[in-house]
């Protein structure tokens, strides 16, 4: 099958600066592709690459298999939602739904017809005569995803639009977003710096830093088996905790910590070889029985009622552990910590790759 977007070897310059650099994408038709990455780790400016809005450097681009590389923004369709909504103020509901139609040349009373129906699909029955700002922020992207999918385009690009809302709003809407994605078979690319927004929300996660693709598959795959340290820092919340450790034979480490034992891996180890090990903060146990374990003096109990964070140490010795209910212990305490060997990450200290 012909991927609905195919991204060979594209590079992005800007003068001497490499924004993109040999990008290697393939979207299916119908599914929901999250970009995720820091703050100028080149998202935007791929998404923007996609809507003809920025022209890349080198490489080639197809969308529905046809080439893309050159083609105006109007030649590709595709639908673009942004974070500031970019609604018509002067327009009601309607008019802004109708406009992309008008624009294209359908009569009033067709585009009217339309604008109803992805009204009544994005839940603005009831709006249709009001201004933007007679809107919440919530009312207003819904208006803006409905002016997208009345275009009925090839792809639907979205360049963050929640991060302007509370985190409650957040939480609905992305909800919104991925039932209306399902529910019109669309093929959806989604920027978002929110790395729960991308698990969430998505089949497919690319990750990206410094106009590379650190690792791109499903959600849980990176979750589960991270091929970098910086992917395993960037998926996952609490993020993941990082000790050095050394090699001690068999299949075992040792965490360059304070009356550390043996710690148990997956994998074979050479005696003295140096280790970054990952410790995701929900897969560390307390050791309530008799079990050895690593031990450490409690320095930060932060409790939300469900979950209980907890932090270990200090410096770099520090150590975060997620509980479920109330641990009751207070600072000063000492927990003696559990991990199970299947769920400890090894990395190159050097190269941050898997081990």
């Amino acid at each position: 099958m012909i991927p609905q977007i195919e991204l060979t070897g594209v590079n992005k310059h800007y003068g001497a600066y490499h924004a993109l650099k040999n990008i290697n994408l393939a979207i299916k038709k119908g599914s929901f592709v999250a970009l995720v990455g820091p703050s100028g780790c080149g998202k935007s400016t791929l998404l923007r690459s996609l809507a003809g809005l920025e022209k890349i450097s080198e490489g080639r681009m197809t969308i529905a298999g046809e080439d893309m590389r050159d083609a105006p923004p109007r030649k590709r369709d595709i639908a673009m939602v942004f974070q500031s909504y970019a609604l018509y103020p002067h327009m009601t509901v309607e008019e802004n739904l109708m406009y992309p139609l008008r624009m294209r040349g359908t009569d009033k009373a067709a585009a009217k017809i339309k604008a109803a129906e992805v009204a009544a699909i994005t839940g603005l029955s009831g709006l249709l005569d009001r201004y933007p700002r007679q809107l919440s922020g919530g009312q207003r992207q819904r208006v803006a995803m409905g002016r997208a999918v009345i275009r009925n385009p090839k792809a639907f690009l979205f360049d963050e639009p929640l991060s302007n809302l509370d985190a409650a709003l957040r939480v609905s809407m992305r909800k919104e977003i991925r039932a209306l994605h399902d529910r019109l078979g669309a093929t959806s690319v989604y920027v978002t710096h929110d790395q729960i927004e991308a698990m969430t929300m998505a089949d497919h996660v690319v990750v990206l830093k410094d106009g590379v693709i650190e690792q791109q598959g499903a959600p849980l795959e990176l979750y589960d088996r991270p091929a970098n340290r910086f992917v395993a820092g960037f998926i996952g919340s609490p993020a993941m905790n990082f000790v050095t450790a050394t090699g001690a034979g068999g299949s075992r480490v040792v965490l360059d910590l304070p009356g550390a034992p043996e710690l148990a891996v997956a994998q074979p180890i050479e005696p003295g070889r140096k280790l970054l090990a990952g410790l995701r903060p929900e897969h560390l146990k307390v050791a309530h029985g008799e079990e050895a374990g690593l031990t450490l003096p409690v320095s930060l109990i932060e409790s939300t009622g469900s979950l209980t964070y907890i932090v270990l140490g200090s410096g770099q010795s520090e150590i975060t552990v997620v509980e479920q209910g109330r641990e009751r212990v207070r600072p000063g305490d000492s927990l003696r910590l559990t991990i199970e060997p299947e769920l400890v990450h090894l990395f190159d200290p050097e190269t941050g790759r898997r081990v």
